[in-house]
Formats: structure tokens, C-alpha cells, sequence
């Protein structure tokens, strides 16, 4: 084992190599972000304020908002200050945090998509017993499974990560993630690769395997029925199968740039490729639910249109026979 130092800093090297673009960097993201917010807030208000979107697929969809919000504000506010910064220094408490929220971002992401791909699974193959399947107590169970499991396992893998002896503190990369500082350790490169297989099983296998198995049946289902009901599935299950591809694509191009040597890839396309599976899904997951929700898409127009009264801004009108 080489010798170990105990770092109080780890080094963000990737910003050094993009010189006078930060600045358009930093503008370009600051949109990006607000944009984040605003529509996925919309999304959320407006499933709130609208009584008839109160049901599973709709809670579920404010869920995927939500989670969308919380990892966005976990990365873009440091992006943006170490843009503008001469200095990329982040405190191992500060990187161990952002990891924890980048983490559990995409677990929490992965963990809504297999629980919404189960309650179209019981809509399209149990419909007569749809709502006493996912009843209040089954939504309850579900989320609580979805939010609290991928944070435990998160914890205890992070937890794993702080013990790890370290010989370097400089990461390839804009964010904190686990493998970069795992290839920091001073522990043989086997040990890791053996628990850092072990945890992506745990974390993606069993919700990849359960979702491809619940749109089989649906798929299996829907080649029974008559092309009006194979259109209101395909309207109803379109925009979970955009998301659950969006992720899986951008996952695994992070995944894969993860495991190559980064000081060979060229620094831009490392850059949208890390960036991918914390940015796409939160601009996209409102866009594609709502436009292709139509009862979404019809109360987003309510919420954002403007409301005018005649009768106030020219009250004697109001006398007018």
C-alpha cells in the first residue's frame, strides 16, 4: 500500500482546462438551472392545486419534479461559484455531501421510475382492481420505499468511501463523485472494483429488471385489446418510457466515462457526457410529461394564463345593460 495522506481538500481539475468559456459556461448554466426550476416547480403546483390530478400517476410524476429539484440544487449552485472561481478546491465534508445528493438524486430517480412503471403495470393489466390496489396505504408504502432505501444504502456505501485511505486529491471531473474518489485510494484497485460491482447490482439491476418485466406485460397485455385501448396505453406509458430511456442513456455514458482515463478524453466531451444524467433528466422529465399528458398540459395552460376581469379594470362596466 502506498502511503496515505489525510487530504482536507480535494481538487476539481476539469476547470482549469476551460479557460475564458467559463464565463458563457457560467451564463448557459444559470439558465439551464432556472429553467429547471421554473418548470419543474410548474409541474408540481400545478398537480397540487388541481384536485382531479390526485392520483398515483400524477403524484409520482410531481415526485420525479421534485427529485429533479433536489439534485439540480445540489450541483448547479457549487457549478456556478467554481465557475467564476480561480480556485476549484472543495472540503471532503462539502464533496462527501454533494456526492450523497448526486447519488441519491439518481437512485431516488431510478426508484419513482420503477414505481410508477408498477402503477401503470396494474392500471393497463388490473384495471377493475386498480383502485384498490393502489390505494392511499399502497402510495404511502411505495414512497416511502422509494425516498428512504437508496438514501440508506447511499449512507452506508458513503460511509465506506470517508474510511477509504487516500493518495491523491485530484478529480477528473466539474462534481464529487464516488468512483473518482475511489481511484484516489490507497486500497488495491481489485477490493474496489469488487464493491463498487457489488453496489451498482444493488442500486440498478433489481429496479432495471423490475421495470423491462412490468412493460413486458404491458406490452403482452396490450397486443389483446382493440387500437383504442393499445392508443390510451401508449398515451398514458409513452412519457414514463421517454424518461426511464433518457436516464438509462445518460447513466450509462456517465458510468462508462467514469471508468476511462480522463486525462485522454477530450475535456468538452467528458464535460456533457459526466453532465448528462444530472442535466437531461430535470429539463426533459417536465417537457415530455407536460406535453404528452394532455390533462397536465390543459392545467399548466390554466395555471400560466393570465386571469382578466373585465368587470375590474373598468368597473363601470359592471352598470352596463
Amino acid at each position: 500500500m502506498e502511503n496515505s495522506t489525510a487530504y482536507l481538500h480535494f481538487n476539481l481539475t476539469v476547470f482549469m482546462k476551460i479557460g475564458h468559456y467559463r464565463y458563457v459556461a457560467f451564463c448557459f448554466c444559470l439558465l439551464l438551472y432556472s429553467f429547471i426550476v421554473f418548470a419543474n416547480g410548474v409541474i408540481i403546483l400545478t398537480i397540487l392545486r388541481e384536485n382531479s390530478l390526485h392520483q398515483p400517476m400524477y403524484i409520482f410524476i410531481a415526485f420525479l419534479s421534485l427529485n429533479s429539484l433536489y439534485g439540480s440544487t445540489g450541483f448547479f449552485p457549487r457549478l456556478l461559484m467554481d465557475l467564476l472561481s480561480d480556485t476549484h478546491l472543495i472540503s471532503r465534508p462539502a464533496c462527501f455531501t454533494q456526492i450523497y445528493i448526486i447519488y441519491t438524486y439518481a437512485s431516488y430517480e431510478l426508484t419513482i421510475l420503477s414505481i410508477m412503471a408498477y402503477d401503470r403495470y396494474v392500471a393497463v393489466c388490473h384495471p377493475l382492481h386498480y383502485h384498490r390496489k393502489m390505494n392511499s396505504k399502497t402510495v404511502s408504502i411505495l414512497t416511502f420505499i422509494a425516498w428512504v432505501c437508496p438514501a440508506c444504502n447511499l449512507a452506508i456505501s458513503l460511509n465506506i468511501a470517508i474510511g477509504v485511505p487516500l493518495c491523491g486529491n485530484k478529480i477528473h471531473k466539474l462534481y464529487c463523485a464516488t468512483w473518482n474518489v475511489v481511484k484516489l485510494s490507497c486500497v488495491p484497485a481489485a477490493v474496489n472494483n469488487i464493491a463498487a460491482l457489488l453496489g451498482a447490482i444493488a442500486i440498478a439491476f433489481v429496479p432495471f429488471s423490475f421495470i423491462f418485466y412490468t412493460y413486458l406485460r404491458i406490452v403482452l397485455a396490450c397486443w389483446k385489446n382493440s387500437s383504442e385501448v393499445r392508443g390510451k396505453v401508449l398515451q398514458s406509458c409513452v412519457p414514463h418510457v421517454i424518461s426511464f430511456a433518457i436516464y438509462s442513456i445518460t447513466s450509462f455514458s456517465d458510468a462508462a466515462l467514469s471508468r476511462q482515463n480522463l486525462k485522454l478524453v477530450n475535456p468538452f466531451v467528458a464535460i456533457i457526457l459526466s453532465l448528462e444524467f444530472i442535466v437531461l433528466p430535470p429539463v426533459l422529465n417536465p417537457l415530455v410529461y407536460g406535453l404528452k399528458l394532455p390533462e397536465i398540459k390543459r392545467n399548466i395552460f390554466m395555471l400560466l394564463k393570465p386571469k382578466r376581469n373585465s368587470c375590474q379594470t373598468f368597473p363601470e362596466l359592471k352598470h352596463v345593460h
